[in-house]
Formats: C-alpha cells, structure tokens, sequence
C-alpha cells in the first residue's frame, strides 16, 4: 500500500465511514475532507515536536564557499544546526589534503579578531576554512575568509512542512503510520467534538509516540561478562 497524504486521509476516512479519495478528487474535494487533512498534518507537527532529535529528520548540507565571501545562508527548514559538525571536506585540486572538521568561535570572538575580514576586497586573501561561528540571524561565517571555491558540510534537524499534494510522504518512517491515524483520528474526532473518542484515540496516540521514543532514541547500555 502507498504510503503517502492521499493514503493516510483515506486511512482516516476509513475509520469514520467517509469515501474514499482519489488522487484525482484530492485537491477538491469538500465536505469534512479539508478537517481530514488538517487533522493528518496537526497530528505530523504533534510527533515532530514530540522530540527535537528525532533521527529521520536529521540531514546533511553541503555548502560550495565563494571567494571573498564570509557570511552565508543556513537552511530555511533546519530546526537545529550542530556546529560541532562543520568539516572541510578533501580536495587536493585546492591544497585541501584531507577533511577537517571546523573549530567554532562565539560570535564575540568572531567579532573582537577576525571581523576586519568582512571588508577586505581582494578575495584571493585568506584561506582554508579553519573555524565556523554561528550569527544571531540563522547564518554562518566562514574564518578566514575563504580564497577559493571549498565546500564544506555539516549536519541538522530539519523541521518539516505540511503535506499539501496527494503525493507528498512524511519524513516520519511507515512502520509508524499508525501512530500518524491515531493522532488524526484524535484530532478529526475533537473536530466532530466527540470528546469520548477523542480521548481514546489520544491515548493510543501518546502511547504510540513513546513508543517511537523506545525505538528510535533511547539507547541502552548493557554491559557483558567475559
């Protein structure tokens, strides 16, 4: 069975005697169909935020620097970025002999040392990156300025965004999508405000939600006899 928005709003509508949808009939479709679908996308946020870390939501970014150019963007989606995961990554072609990972400054270090670095206009002073700072403003600097063209990569949890298309799959893993319907369910009841059964669908939720929690972070350490 796909896996999909248009399958998890039927999964729901199943559950309540509603008809099915097609992927021809999604995007229009009336009556308690949009309540369906905003039900699917609270019950994904409720589970995104239910842990900061969870691990499906982790990406890897990798950014080409420009000559010349201290200051740039972090992604519109991250949640959290690790700066303790910047690196360098290896390219004899620009003296680059192998990876290194980038030792981060506070942005008052930044500020106090290396900021004249900003209004140098001969980009081909400066060098390979050694340090990376984070700004107020979700951006990151680059220290020394970088002369070349390197990339550098580095890790973060994304938010995700709602699903809008018929197509569009969680970032949350299948084996889970129960716990997806049951957080719908708990909120298409509380829509139709039938609070008894509102209540039982948020208790198989938050169940479902620790056990995802058991599954996929928690880790246990267990210690051998020799």
């Amino acid at each position: 069975m796909a896996y999909n928005f248009l399958s998890l709003v039927n999964d729901v509508a199943l559950r309540i005697n509603e008809t099915q949808l097609t992927s021809g009939n999604f995007s229009t479709a009336t009556g308690f169909y949009p309540q369906i679908k905003e039900a699917v996308n609270s019950s994904l946020r409720h589970v995104n935020q239910a842990h900061f870390f969870w691990p499906y939501n982790h990406n890897t970014e990798e950014q080409v620097l420009e000559a010349g150019t201290s200051r740039y963007a972090l992604p519109d989606n991250a949640k959290y970025v690790d700066f303790g995961s910047f690196r360098v990554k290896r390219d004899t072609d620009l003296n680059v002999g192998q990876g290194k990972k980038l030792q981060q400054l506070t942005y008052a270090e930044y500020l106090d040392v290396y900021i004249d670095q900003e209004y140098e206009t001969d980009s081909t002073r400066g060098g390979v990156p050694r340090n990376v700072v984070r700004t107020p403003d979700q951006e990151f600097i680059i220290v020394p300025q970088p002369n070349a063209a390197y990339e550098i990569e580095y890790e973060y949890y994304m938010e995700p965004v709602d699903l809008e298309l018929s197509t569009d799959i969680p970032t949350i893993p299948d084996q889970f999508r129960h716990v997806i319907v049951d957080g719908a369910m708990y909120y298409a009841y509380m829509f139709r405000d039938n609070i008894e059964m509102a209540n039982i669908s948020q208790s198989k939720f938050e169940n479902g939600i620790k056990q995802m929690r058991t599954l996929l972070v928690n880790e246990n350490a267990y210690f051998r006899a020799f």
